[in-house]
């Protein structure tokens, strides 16, 4: 071999290294945008799925700076090899990769492409890719509104706060409602409502829950209400447009009183509940629930608690939401109201 070949050979192998960090980065990069759509209207987006829940898929492309959400029903063909926790309408919950069934496009294919199991692609109501970050899996919402009338000088403040965590059989949420009012020549009015909330999903679509709930309200002259309730749930319907649930358990029940003469008492209760979600209906959600406290402990006495939140969604990821919550209680405290209602409108914002 003569010099000059030896030293172009000897070059060409001082490339190789780049040459093979080059080809690996390129493959990292494809095997990055495996995740395919292609629309009912024929536009295909590539790039990665990041969740499908409600009947939104979110998914991140490398030609936008921020992702896109596309409507399920909007999507003709769906394909991927990467393993989601999947959820189906009748509560099946398994880990696998999924994709169009390239024989009829109406039905995803769950599992190995010749041996996994078909199922409508409306019977999706959940998806979620299990290699997700702990930031990922966070989802959060703020909204604040204020109200003010000239007339008695009178000042209204309310906030409304969540935040959720949804792990592969589990969520754990919180949330925090807080109203105040002041008026000349009336004392300051306050009203917080705090909740956590955890669920642990079951075959069927049954589902654990554990919840803490904290009430102050200075209507029924409670300084603090904290009920800590088990139980077990069911979904009754859980599409990609409606989820209706019921739920029945055990509370623990303490009160303290702003009136320090009021003794505290604490009581058992059972609860029964239900809860309504509908989210396909344009850019509007609505989410209603009822739950009702019949003591165990006390001959009698009922505590209801109701909620009903329609919110509309704006750009950018805000939203206008009107709420409106009840508290009942048919033996309330000496000079306490039976009941205290609040109504909210806030500007707010997803995250």
């Amino acid at each position: 071999m003569n010099t000059r070949l030896f030293n172009r050979l000897r070059s060409n192998f001082r490339l190789l290294p780049v040459l093979i960090i080059t080809i690996v980065l390129c493959c990292l990069k494809v095997n990055g945008q495996t995740d395919s759509l292609i629309l009912s209207n024929g536009d295909v987006i590539v790039g990665e799925i990041k969740s499908m829940n409600k009947g939104i898929l979110q998914i991140e492309t490398d030609y936008s700076s921020s992702d896109f959400k596309v409507e399920w029903d909007r999507i003709r063909e769906i394909y991927s090899n990467r393993t989601y926790l999947i959820t189906l309408s009748n509560g099946t919950r398994t880990n696998e990769s999924f994709s169009t069934d390239p024989e009829n496009p109406e039905q995803i294919i769950i599992g190995d492409p010749e041996a996994g199991v078909k199922v409508d692609i409306m019977d999706l109501v959940y998806i979620n890719p299990l290699d997700q970050t702990f930031l990922s899996r966070l989802n959060a919402a703020v909204s604040v509104g204020y109200n003010y009338t000239k007339n008695n000088n009178l000042s209204q403040f309310s906030s409304r706060i969540s935040l959720g965590y949804v792990a592969d059989f589990w969520t754990l949420s919180g949330s925090l409602d807080m109203v105040t009012s002041s008026q000349d020549d009336i004392e300051d009015i306050s009203r917080t409502d705090g909740l956590i909330s955890f669920s642990y999903f079951l075959k069927n679509d049954w589902y654990l829950i554990g919840n803490a709930d904290f009430l102050s309200n200075d209507e029924q002259k409670l300084k603090l209400r904290s009920a800590f309730s088990a139980g077990l749930g069911k979904m009754l319907v859980h599409t990609n447009q409606v989820q209706l649930g019921v739920s029945g358990g055990g509370v623990w029940n303490e009160e303290t009183y702003t009136d320090e003469t009021i003794e505290s008492r604490s009581s058992q209760e059972a609860f029964i509940g239900s809860r309504l979600d509908i989210f396909d209906i344009g850019d509007l959600d609505l989410l209603t629930s009822v739950t009702v406290y019949p003591s165990l402990s006390e001959s009698g006495r009922i505590r209801t608690d109701f909620k009903f939140d329609l919110k509309y969604d704006l750009p950018l990821d805000f939203y206008i939401q009107f709420g409106y919550t009840l508290n009942y209680d048919n033996d309330p405290v000496e000079g306490a109201s039976s009941s205290d209602f609040v109504l909210q409108t806030t500007l707010g914002w997803d995250l």
